[in-house]
């Protein structure tokens, strides 16, 4: 490719509403344009990569024995009804209406048109496992797209769903692919961690995420890890032991009553009235779940992790409740307490989820519902009413301990790129999705769900392989292997050199950019840091001598060769590209 003839614009300044590297770095450089909000044009240099990162993504599903079609992206409304999804997925539905009214979706996912065509051609166990894959574009109509392609509405990925008679096919399944993915991301130049999850609206027993650890900004997710065991989790999934702390308050308080705490709207102000450790304070917080109150229990000292609190409670949807939510509630009950001053006593007919570290706590300080009072020396059953659900809804800290081998866990941000999900029966019960066994019993498919974003992957690359100056692709997804930069294009013998390099790496296969524009050499130099093309060979100077420059993006690594040794360099090179 001449890159007199590429359609490419490459800008001087990072676009103002660009938030994190890959946004800012692929605007810049010209692979992507933005149509409208969390909308994208993929420019012809974008999607030569998404081509790379699919084919790679194509020959290890297809290796790890997966078949690949394409479903519709436009699914009707009945499916998702038969699944109980179109009512709870949430407003990242994106619902239409056809000519004839019939309601419509746009796919963000397609368990529910997978399992129906399963449904019509599975009919015996003879005829599992399978695996079927897709790549597609999909649409979530996110509340704040951002970061790019990192958090868009509209998105390429790949989809995969397994189908098997049992669990442990499934299970097998499930390891099957979780190597895949590791294959996948080490040719697409990631280091992932494979960390437990949340399994979110898609749903199922068991999830896994593919996390690419990142110290940038769009590290959205707080990934917890062990450096002693294996255990590594997402934020909204992990567990941990906690220190010690003091939970029994009876060295403070010799009897249970009601004390005036003025002016304590915050367990500080709380604390430091009382003179006691945060950890002897019942914290009650008000949250709405699918638009009913849901009051959480938590120890003062820790936080709730709202996915925790939602999946406890049975929801799809999950907000903290405002000030004049919590008014009306108040009002509703007879009290007319402050926030900071709640407590669960007399909301026995509201939904009450106590996190498990509270069932150690004695005589402990909690709200009564009354402005500038508290109760002391409270305890469970007598002092506070039964509270039939106790679950783990804390979120985990820095420095508290993991739960496989006690040593002491620590923090990380990731972006997920791939995720793996065990359905179980999620879908194949509820839609009637049977076999019939060896015996000629019917019973529902035993599924699997698997995907990758193929557009979030080639942007987590940028975020993982950039600096200052642009983009550093990894070989096996850059959109071209080497750019040539003959310096002066009017100097005969610069141009001779440079063309001829150009033709011997295409004739042996490399994908090769000549810039032959016009141009200031620093231009062409900085278009090539700032598009991220991993060699670069400069026909200069130098060529009077017999050599030329070749340099590596990757290292910043320069060094004067011969051009019969430089063609050589890049050859040995996309020739190891796995």
């Amino acid at each position: 490719m001449k890159m007199s003839k590429m359609f490419v614009q490459t800008l001087r300044e990072f676009p103002s509403d660009a938030e994190v590297v890959s946004h800012k770095m692929l605007a810049r450089a010209g692979y992507i344009r933005k149509l409208t909000s969390g909308v994208y044009n993929y420019m012809p240099l974008m999607w030569r990569v998404l081509k790379k990162v699919e084919k790679i993504v194509r020959e290890e599903m297809d290796k790890a024995g997966a078949q690949e079609l394409l479903m519709p992206f436009v699914q009707p409304k009945e499916l998702w009804e038969e699944s109980g999804r179109w009512e709870v997925y949430g407003k990242e539905l994106m619902r239409l209406r056809d000519r004839h009214d019939r309601e419509m979706c746009l796919g963000p996912t397609h368990e529910e048109v997978i399992t129906s065509i399963a449904r019509d051609v599975i009919k015996s166990y003879k005829q599992m496992p399978v695996n079927l894959y897709q790549i597609q574009s999909k649409f979530r109509d996110e509340v704040r797209p951002r970061y790019g392609l990192l958090r868009g509405r509209e998105f390429i990925m790949k989809d995969a769903y397994s189908f098997d008679t049992s669990e442990e096919g499934l299970d097998k399944e499930y390891q099957n692919m979780a190597e895949a993915y590791k294959r996948i991301f080490d040719r697409c130049g990631l280091d992932t961690k494979m960390v437990q999850s949340d399994s979110g609206a898609i749903g199922g027993s068991v999830s896994h995420e593919f996390m690419v650890i990142t110290d940038t900004d769009a590290g959205e997710n707080d990934v917890f890890y062990c450096n002693n065991c294996d255990y590594s989790a997402n934020s909204n999934h992990a567990v941990s032991n906690l220190p010690e702390a003091v939970v029994d308050g009876k060295a403070y308080f010799a009897e249970t009553k009601i004390v005036d705490t003025p002016k304590t709207h915050s367990i500080e102000e709380l604390s430091e009235f009382l003179n006691i450790p945060s950890t002897l304070i019942l914290k009650s917080l008000v949250y709405i779940v699918d638009k009913k109150p849901v009051i959480a229990l938590i120890r003062a000292d820790r936080a709730v992790e709202e996915t925790k609190l939602m999946n406890a409670a049975g929801g799809n949807d999950i907000r903290i409740a405002s000030s004049a939510e919590i008014a009306e509630l108040m009002a509703e009950k007879g009290f007319n307490a402050e926030p900071g001053f709640i407590g669960p006593k007399g909301m026995e007919d509201i939904t009450i989820i106590a996190d498990e570290t509270v069932k150690e706590m004695k005589n402990f300080v909690v709200g009564i519902n009354e402005t500038d009072k508290h109760l002391v020396g409270a305890n469970l059953g007598k002092d506070i009413p039964h509270i039939e659900h106790f679950a783990d809804i804390r979120l985990v800290e820095r420095g508290d301990f993991c739960p496989q081998c006690g040593k002491p866990l620590f923090v990380t941000k990731g972006i997920e790129v791939g995720n793996i999900f065990k359905l179980g029966t999620k879908y194949s019960k509820p839609m009637n999705a049977v076999y019939l066994d060896e015996n000629g019993k019917t019973h529902p498919y035993i599924m699997g769900c698997y995907g990758i974003g193929i557009s979030r992957t080639a942007a987590a690359a940028v975020e993982a392989h950039h600096d200052e100056h642009g983009i550093k692709w990894p070989l096996s997804i850059a959109p071209y292997h080497v750019v040539i930069v003959p310096v002066n294009i009017k100097d005969e013998l610069q141009m001779q050199i440079a063309t001829k390099m150009y033709d011997e790496l295409l004739k042996a296969g490399v994908e090769v950019v000549l810039d032959d524009r016009d141009e200031r050499a620093g231009v062409k130099f900085k278009d090539a840091d700032l598009i991220g093309f991993p060699y670069r060979i400069t026909a200069g100077k130098t060529v009077n001598e017999g050599f030329v420059e070749y340099k590596i993006r990757e290292t910043g690594e320069i060094e004067k060769v011969t051009p019969q040794d430089a063609v050589k360099h890049i050859i040995e090179a996309v020739a190891n590209i796995k």
